[in-house]
């Protein structure tokens, strides 16, 4: 079984919502398929399939206009929310510091966070792909609790661009061996995740699901992915 996330980002509507749940409800996939869509969308008929949220308040409750705390995630029926996401950092000037907090806040509310942690473009060039991923990791990880990890190279979202499968083998490998004590963690990747490829990344070894963007937001992209990876 693997883990496929589909990641809405600020798209979606409610028939949206509601054709595409229902679509994967018919299909036969023993993968384990969440689907990250906008905060209007957590409560709509879901036909089933699990729903996580795009990210989390990293308080409990107040005066934190346009937040979205854990217990109205919690409420809105979801179970995961992804955390730390490469545009949440970049677009939100989100810290490692900021996305242990919110992930440490998912845990408290009984929700499942999607750590993401990548490296840019630039990072790589310069060879500090590995300094990257595990400061990443050691500043953003909650002490205890469940979660999953996400690699999604920044430099590979939105642009198309896809690493090489010994580049992803390479991360991959260094983040299951991070995690060696924690060995029951899945590790997705993400990143210009298409139908074409899902499942010869999703066969790259400690590769234990796939984070889905853009392909995840029409069920005849979608559901092909699904379906694929084994």
């Amino acid at each position: 079984m693997k883990f496929i996330v589909g990641n809405w980002k600020m798209n979606g509507t409610i028939s949206d919502m509601e054709n595409m749940t229902q679509a994967i409800s018919e299909i036969e996939t023993e993968n384990k398929v969440i689907l990250c869509p906008p905060f209007t969308l957590l409560y709509c008929k879901n036909n089933g399939v699990t729903i996580g949220a795009q990210n989390i308040s990293e308080h409990e409750n107040g005066a934190y206009t346009g937040d979205i705390s854990g217990q109205m995630i919690i409420d809105a029926g979801a179970k995961y929310v992804l955390v730390g996401h490469s545009e949440r950092r970049l677009y939100h000037n989100e810290t490692n510091e900021i996305v242990k907090s919110k992930a440490s806040m998912a845990i408290k509310h009984n929700l499942i966070p999607i750590i993401c942690v990548g490296e840019t473009l630039d990072e790589r060039k310069s060879g500090k792909t590995e300094y990257v991923i595990k400061t990443m990791l050691e500043q953003s990880l909650p002490g205890d609790g469940e979660f999953m990890i996400a690699y999604e190279p920044r430099w590979a979202i939105g642009t198309g661009l896809t690493p090489t499968i010994p580049e992803i083998e390479s991360v991959h490998k260094l983040l299951f061996e991070y995690l060696k004590n924690r060995k029951n963690t899945p590790i997705l990747y993400g990143g210009s995740v298409k139908p074409d490829n899902a499942q010869t990344i999703a066969n790259v070894p400690h590769v234990d699901g796939l984070l889905v963007g853009g392909a995840s937001l029409k069920p005849e992209t979608f559901l092909p992915i699904i379906k694929s990876v084994k």
